[in-house]
């Protein structure tokens, strides 16, 4: 049963990213990114980890793609002209997916006939989260939320309309 739902899962997550890239309503492609990250959220769940799929369910499918939603709704898109770089990107896109599905088939292949070892108790919990935060990554947590607060610092500013004199 475990692994019925874990393939249903992550056909769900792998199908609402192919919605998110397929579709041309901005509106829409928030949508399938809720999908896709609840589906992300139910999977770690799965796989013994609470804290993790509370977060992802609650932050990003929820607080996260609000504010996307808020802000897709708000800048009023039209349709952009054909870019004549087109052609190059799809290319570009293409090789890279290639070479994607490649990497994930050979790290399939070598695994194969090895079994992972078993997650330690209580990993993917609060208290061990919390403990790993606060210790031994303080300082690269607290670089992250300054490099967060410096990009919404930016993100005001440029959102600021000038006044004219």
């Amino acid at each position: 049963m475990a692994e019925f739902l874990f393939f249903l899962l992550s056909a769900l997550c792998v199908g609402g990213v192919l919605g998110l890239i397929l579709s041309r309503n901005a509106a829409y492609a928030a949508l399938w990114v809720v999908l896709s990250f609840a589906a992300l959220g139910a999977l770690f769940g799965l796989l013994d980890g609470p804290f993790i799929a509370v977060v992802q369910i609650i932050i990003y499918a929820g607080a996260v793609m609000v504010l996307f939603l808020f802000v897709v709704m708000m800048i009023p898109l039209r349709p952009s002209a054909p870019s004549p770089k087109r052609k190059v990107f799809v290319a570009a896109s293409l090789l890279l997916t290639a070479c994607l599905a490649a990497l994930i088939f050979l790290s399939l292949s070598a695994s194969r006939g090895t079994s992972a070892a078993p997650a330690a108790p209580g990993f993917g919990g609060v208290r061990g989260i919390g403990r790993l935060l606060f210790t031994d990554l303080l300082y690269p947590f607290e670089i992250t939320s300054l490099v967060i607060m410096a990009a919404l610092v930016g993100a005001l500013i440029l959102a600021k309309k000038r006044k004219s004199p």
